[in-house]
């Protein structure tokens, strides 16, 4: 598990019986998920918090103790590799009660996805996933149109198989509070206009995962011009939930080249999982280098049996 950085010091927290450090002075540390907005606004690295305060906070119980809800996520930049898999490897991978958003019969979409999150109301912390597309739980027949959002990044449904985070409140959080896959790890996002680079440890220290690519162009946005929407499906309990997480993108760019992305697998989880869907070829590279979030507690939902 990595340590803190050298020289910060920690104070414990308890999250549901469970105690972690964060920094000492840190926004969790000053606010336990209550920010005081006007001061977020004044560090330079958060461009506003106007979107923010759009979104009142409520209080909820939860997994991980009474928390307020949503997350929020004031300055992050992410990257997304998007591939073609074969349906059937896909389905070998899913719960019985979801299936794959085909791009056609016998194709789906699986995703490998880095986070960088430099400001958010639990701190620093790196992310990384391995994810499939899936047919949104509440419908069965718009798939073409879940697609095209999907790919646009409006609007798009997930099963996540791997989630290593680099901070113990991040994988405790999301491990016991959201039902995600999620371990401690070293792990290394740089995401800026010109290049993308990750690297995921596994548990001896080696390459889980590696990727490097040149960024696509960047196109900027106004605040609250392009919002989308992501829903991932974890079960808590052994019942089914539904965990939103709204996107505001202010600088983004999408490009359908690879000739300048390099994706190492190594050994560890994440490479396992991404090995175990077959993915055959690249279709398209995303990344946004500036943007905001706000991540909801999961609700329990309805997904019915999926139709033979």
């Amino acid at each position: 598990m990595p340590s803190p950085p050298k020289g910060q010091d920690t104070v414990k927290v308890d999250l549901g019986g469970r105690e972690v450090g964060v920094p000492k002075g840190g926004l969790y540390d000053r606010y336990r998920m209550n920010p005081d907005l006007d001061a977020i606004a004044r560090d330079p690295r958060v461009s506003g918090v106007d979107f923010f305060r759009r979104l009142p906070k409520i209080k909820v119980d939860s997994p991980i103790g009474p928390t307020l809800t949503p997350n929020f996520y004031y300055t992050m930049s992410t990257a997304r590799l998007t591939m073609l898999a074969p349906s059937k490897a896909i389905r070998t991978r899913l719960p019985e009660e979801l299936s794959p958003l085909e791009i056609v019969p016998g194709l789906g979409l699986v995703s490998v996805m880095f986070f960088r999150y430099d400001v958010c109301d639990i701190d620093f912390y790196t992310e990384a996933t391995v994810g499939i597309a899936v047919k949104p739980a509440r419908h069965g027949k718009l798939g073409f149109f879940d697609l095209v959002t999907g790919l646009k990044n409006e609007r798009l449904d997930a099963y996540v198989l791997s989630l290593p985070v680099s901070s113990d409140i991040a994988q405790v959080r999301g491990h016991d509070g959201y039902g995600f896959p999620k371990w401690v790890t070293d792990l290394d996002v740089a995401i800026d206009d010109r290049r993308t680079t990750a690297r995921v440890a596994n548990d001896a220290g080696g390459v889980d995962v590696a990727f490097s690519a040149a960024t696509p162009a960047q196109k900027a946005c106004v605040s609250g011009e392009r919002v989308g929407s992501l829903t991932s499906y974890t079960k808590i309990n052994g019942g089914w939930h539904s965990t939103l997480n709204q996107t505001n993108v202010l600088n983004a760019g999408t490009t359908r080249s690879t000739r300048d992305v390099t994706l190492q697998l190594g050994e560890g989880h994440m490479s396992d999982d991404l090995r175990s869907l077959k993915p055959k070829r690249t279709i398209q590279f995303d990344v946004m280098t500036e943007g905001q979030a706000a991540l909801h507690m999961p609700v329990p939902t309805s997904v019915p049996p999926r139709n033979k």
